[in-house]
């Protein structure tokens, strides 16, 4: 499957966005909030997934108490800077730049700036998008479907244009989706989402998932690939990692 308008692109960048950072109460993990940035070789731009709502700018304390996130953890970092245009302003760009956007699951810090990308298309997998409203958080759906996006429905592994592809990885969430990504320097990169969080969840049961048995079987098939491909792993929350990682106006080559 070859998305429209993008028969001659090929990835030629990776961008990592800072969507903010958080602090999980039960164990005191610090994580941040990660999503992507796609650039191709003929200029063209792929936004992987839009952090937290705009409401958590004018009051993260009471839009935490409205959602029930303040149950879970508290947000540490989360400025203007560190929303989508806040991010893409980094190198110069803004929303209106962006060609195309692929929502990897539709939890709170991943679904948030949807409304701000409407007019591009979306990529979504067909169980994700099959759901009445985006999960979000906790049993609570405020965010409809936007009814004027164009969706772009997926199931399976498919290959977007060259150099990228859709991994189904389901159990996280019914459509979640990981992604492989080609570099001309690094090789291949494999972004996990949250279908794996950190690396010690594989040791895990994947407690707290929407399906644990398809978590885990789509966890350890990633990590299988990574080894097969030799690929650098990007995972979804690691507090490890998170601040190694080269972020935004930096990139993987």
């Amino acid at each position: 499957m070859l998305i429209e308008g993008f028969e001659n692109s090929k990835v030629s960048r990776l961008y990592v966005m800072d969507y903010g950072l958080f602090q999980v109460h039960s164990n005191g993990r610090i994580i941040g909030i990660t999503g992507s940035l796609i650039e191709t070789d003929d200029g063209r731009w792929v936004l992987v997934d839009t952090g937290f709502p705009r409401k958590y700018l004018a009051d993260r304390d009471k839009a935490s108490r409205e959602d029930k996130l303040d149950e879970f953890g508290t947000i540490l970092e989360l400025g203007p800077e560190n929303m989508p245009a806040g991010q893409l302003a980094r190198l110069g760009i803004s929303p209106q730049d962006i060609d195309l956007q692929i929502l990897t699951h539709t939890h709170i810090d991943h679904v948030g700036g949807i409304e701000d990308f409407r007019h591009v298309p979306m990529v979504v997998h067909r169980a994700e998008r099959a759901l009445d409203k985006p999960l979000y958080w906790h049993g609570r759906h405020p965010y409809d479907w936007p009814d004027d996006q164009v969706y772009i429905e997926v199931s399976g592994d498919v290959e977007l244009f060259s150099g990228l592809t859709l991994l189904e990885t389901p159990g996280h969430t019914p459509g979640q989706m990981s992604l492989l990504v080609e570099l001309p320097e690094t090789g291949a990169v494999i972004l996990t989402s949250d279908t794996i969080s950190r690396p010690e969840e594989l040791e895990g049961d994947f407690a707290g998932y929407w399906r644990p048995d398809l978590a885990q079987k789509n966890a350890r098939r990633l990590m299988a690939l990574a080894k097969e491909r030799d690929a650098f792993v990007i995972f979804g929350h690691s507090p490890e990692q998170w601040p190694q990682l080269s972020k935004i106006p930096e990139f993987y080559a």
